[in-house]
């Protein structure tokens, strides 16, 4: 829905007589180009502006694996799609509204997701006839009406431009043609009346230590505004309000951010120190990034050699009295799991955080995938249950941080936190928790013996949660065997009885049956629906979007996302019993639909997606719209 005003004033400049200013309620814009034409960067200041000016917002970073892939190349090129509202948005967009394309990569990449009648700009100066060469054109689409016919086509020389405007920086060429990107910034910035200060303030910190550099980058930024409040290009600039929010303290965060946060906020609300064994590995590093800033808060980051290392160490903080964690991503999983293993038989607390991506092996690096449910189920020797959480988007992060360090503290047991590369790298607006409300974690250790002998007995365990006592080395008296080797309920000793041998089995699997989790909430708003879509992690957006969508066409379709999936939520299977279809879409070949299926008996129709891209909500509002016409019919 749209409106349009007359002669409406852009932040930061002075009214534009002649112009129109059109009134939206959301836009989608992709900035694309080479891996080194900064678009990430550019996503990120219009983001970081969007959420300034109070619009809700969620973000999609797309980019090569490789550190610098051929440039001009298909493979080389980077994208960074931002969806910001007046309401409240749960995807990035299906499709983009405006489309900046730096170069005919970015172009040939990136066209067929715009839609007709959309906003196309396009850098010129990269449209070479090598460039076109390299990405098969045969000829330049701008040169005739292909483009033109279908979109509505702004041609900008930014390079040109660029270099023009910073002339007199003294900068050399290359280096002057490298600022192209604030350009654009600054162009999409005037177009969508967004707030300057904030990106040159950011830019001249940014850029402290290189003072020519960090003013170069500024006038490209003007020059762009400039550009677009001059020329007769655009005739039409857009508004978009700020979205009405619940009240509070909001800021921009990232999901590895918001999982950062969410592990000191839990070193903090259990009085223990953190310790973080990890090893770098993409899309997990940013967590060591973020928590190795926060030592005032007794964050201890350890980069080990390896991933074995790494969960080492964690899982030897643990044995200390620390809250031990490890990142990682799949192929890291399956390294650490040997340890994690270690963790069950030692019942320590350890929380493993796994941002999943596309496998299997080294897979696809940069790109999102749900694939590692049944690693984390299963993908351990023997029966070695363990608890697993997973955030539905990036500020859930935080609260599935604190859920998760909640379960291994107060269950004695490692929990696999399973975010994915969408989510670590994505973003949205953040309400910044009221401490007061945080939950307390605070960890009693034992502190005497608790035999009837007078020793101390690791296994005696509490009789309510299954867990076993906690005591730090070194407490006099309290002397215990610990180790891998199975062990005698109870003692701890070293046991192979086989009579023993099943009962711990069966004891530590009971463990984690037992862990309290709140029931799963089913949005179903009408109370009419007899389908059922049921998700997990990041495809909550998607498949939200897509409800929406599907209940204003008249169908109605509930919804339930799961965070607790081990153990299941002890409503799950009243509820999966209540529908007559239930949907399980995934970015897998339906592992979640496997085990409910299993647990469950429910005949679960899998929708499954692993291109190392997040579900569309149109895509799923074409697969809930079928299966509701088939029940209906």
């Amino acid at each position: 829905m749209t409106t349009d005003v007359g002669n409406g004033a852009a932040p930061g400049g002075s009214p534009r007589q002649d112009g129109t200013v059109r009134k939206l309620d959301r836009v989608v814009i992709r900035f694309a180009g080479d891996s080194g034409d900064g678009m990430q960067l550019t996503g990120d200041r219009f983001t970081s502006e969007a959420a300034a000016f109070g619009n809700d917002l969620a973000t999609q970073p797309n980019f090569p694996a490789e550190i610098r892939a051929p440039q001009g190349t298909l493979p080389g090129v980077s994208s960074f799609q931002l969806h910001f509202a007046d309401y409240d948005i749960l995807t990035p967009g299906d499709r983009p509204d405006v489309l900046v394309a730096m170069n005919p990569a970015a172009l040939k990449a990136n066209i067929d997701d715009l839609p007709k009648g959309g906003i196309l700009i396009v850098n010129t100066d990269e449209f070479t006839k090598r460039n076109l060469v390299k990405v098969g054109y045969a000829a330049d689409p701008l040169e005739d009406d292909s483009l033109t016919e279908a979109y509505q086509v702004h041609k900008v020389a930014m390079a040109t431009l660029t270099i023009g405007a910073l002339e007199q920086t003294g900068l050399g060429k290359k280096d002057a043609e490298r600022a192209k990107n604030m350009f654009a910034l600054g162009l999409l910035s005037w177009m969508y009346h967004r707030p300057t200060e904030g990106t040159e303030r950011f830019l001249r910190e940014k850029f402290a230590k290189k003072p020519d550099i960090a003013e170069a980058n500024v006038l490209a930024f003007r020059a762009g505004w400039n550009y677009g409040e001059t020329t007769e290009s655009f005739a039409v600039t857009y508004e978009v309000a700020p979205a009405k929010l619940n009240q509070g303290t909001y800021r921009q965060i990232t999901g590895n951010t918001a999982l950062a946060y969410g592990i000191v906020a839990a070193g903090q609300q259990s009085g223990l120190p953190v310790v973080l064994g990890t090893y770098p590995i993409t899309p997990a590093s940013d967590i060591l990034h973020e928590l190795s800033k926060h030592k005032n808060f007794g964050i201890t980051t350890l980069q080990a050699e390896d991933e074995i290392a790494g969960i080492g160490a964690a899982l030897g903080a643990s044995y200390g009295g620390a809250l031990g964690v490890t990142s990682t991503s799949g192929p890291g999983v399956a390294l650490k799991s040997e340890t994690i293993g270690l963790a069950v038989m030692t019942e320590l607390p350890l929380v493993v955080i796994d941002v999943q991506r596309g496998g299997p092996s080294t897979g696809l690096p940069t790109k999102t995938e749900q694939a590692d449910l049944l690693q984390a189920m299963f993908g351990r020797n023997g029966e070695s249950p363990v608890a697993i959480v997973a955030p539905q988007s990036p500020a859930d992060c935080f609260d599935a941080a604190l859920e998760a360090a909640r379960i291994a503290l107060v269950y004695r047991t490692p929990v696999l936190l399973l975010s994915d590369g969408a989510i670590a790298n994505g973003s949205e607006p953040w309400l910044i928790p009221d401490l007061s409300e945080l939950p307390d974690l605070t960890v009693r250790f034992a502190t005497e013996p608790n035999a009837d002998d007078g020793t101390f007995w690791p296994y005696l365990r509490d009789p309510e949660t299954l867990a076993r006592p906690w005591a730090v080395p070194g407490t006099a008296g309290l002397q215990h065997r610990i180790g891998g080797l199975e062990k005698a309920d109870g003692t701890g000793n070293i046991s192979y009885d086989p009579v023993n041998h099943d009962h711990m089995v069966r004891l530590r699997q009971r463990k984690i049956d037992g862990i309290e989790v709140p029931d799963v909430v089913v949005d179903d708003p009408s109370g009419e629906a007899r389908v059922l879509v049921v998700g997990w992690g990041s495809s909550y957006g998607p498949i939200g979007a897509a409800a929406r969508r599907v209940r204003k066409l008249g169908m109605p379709v509930a919804h339930a996302h799961l965070r607790h999936l081990n153990p299941f939520p002890k409503n799950l299977g009243d509820v999966l019993a209540r529908y007559d279809r239930v949907v399980v879409p995934e970015m897998n070949l339906g592992q979640l639909a496997l085990l409910l299926r299993a647990k469950y008996l429910v005949d679960a129709i899998s929708y499954t997606k692993v291109q190392g891209l997040p579900f569309k909500a149109e895509e799923l509002q074409d697969v809930l719209a079928d299966v509701i016409k088939g029940v209906s019919e």
